[in-house]
């Protein structure tokens, strides 16, 4: 697999802190990455730097060739990547169905023909999206009355409708109960492969089944970077997590 996303020797400073100093990474097309640290370890923050919510003061994020850095934040929506933040951003008011096809949309206008026009000819598509997230029981159900986890997968699907073909993650299974972190587990995976995924957790069981490469931020810059075992073995790992619970509470 090729190289899909590369960020080299990024830095970013907050009021003189900085929150990424010199940070590489290089994830292929269809990988699943994670990336954990401790808290302050910069995760959030290149997560910002990727979408464009925050832009660096040194270095450089490639994307498919395509210089992001250069870019703004709607542009690099537009390039195919999407990020999901910790709390979800769903149209609360519009059912399942209306809110995956407001994004398959992805124009302006679309709420003045949405709501009246869902069209027979789009249902299969949205039918199949929904299947994909586990909510094909729940598309003529409002989002307001779907649960946490639901609500979550919702939004993933709305990136997957927006042809997203890179999806960042900032600690998905936040507030889940085990059934559904085991369910979003089952969801990454069918995901991965087609399109290229980049999650922050902390939850180390959730990493463990579902990551292919793990990155260990610490201080703003890459620390270890392997499989799950690699990086719990890994000296500079152990040292940074010691005191703190140990990498399982990452």
């Amino acid at each position: 697999m090729t190289t899909h996303l590369d960020l080299r020797d990024i830095s970013v400073s907050f009021n003189g802190f900085k929150a990424l100093n010199g940070f590489n990474m290089s994830v292929r097309k269809g990988e699943l990455r994670c990336l954990i640290g401790p808290n302050g370890a910069g995760k959030t923050t290149a997560l910002d730097i990727i979408c464009g919510k925050v832009k660096p003061t040194a270095g450089t994020v490639t994307f498919d060739g395509a210089a992001l850095h250069e870019l703004e934040e709607h542009e690099i929506a537009r390039a195919g990547v999407g990020r999901k933040f910790q709390v979800p951003s769903v149209f609360r008011d519009l059912t399942v169905a209306e809110n995956l096809e407001v994004a398959r949309a992805g124009r302006p206008g679309v709420w003045a023909n949405l709501r009246w026009d869902l069209g027979q000819a789009r249902r299969p598509n949205v039918e199949r999206l929904a299947e994909l997230v586990g909510l094909a029981e729940q598309l003529d159900r409002p989002a307001a009355y779907l649960s946490h986890g639901q609500t979550q997968w919702l939004e993933i699907g709305m990136l997957v409708a927006q042809d997203a073909d890179l999806i960042l993650m900032d600690e998905p299974t936040a507030g889940m109960t085990a059934q559904e972190t085991r369910k979003t587990a089952e969801l990454f995976g069918r995901l991965k492969g087609k399109h290229t995924l980049v999650v922050v957790e902390h939850d180390m069981g959730f990493v463990k089944a579902i990551g292919d490469i793990i990155s260990v931020m610490h201080m703003g810059q890459l620390l270890a970077e392997g499989t799950a075992a690699q990086v719990e073995a890994h000296p500079e790992v152990r040292r940074a997590y010691l005191g703190s619970g140990g990498i399982t509470n990452a």
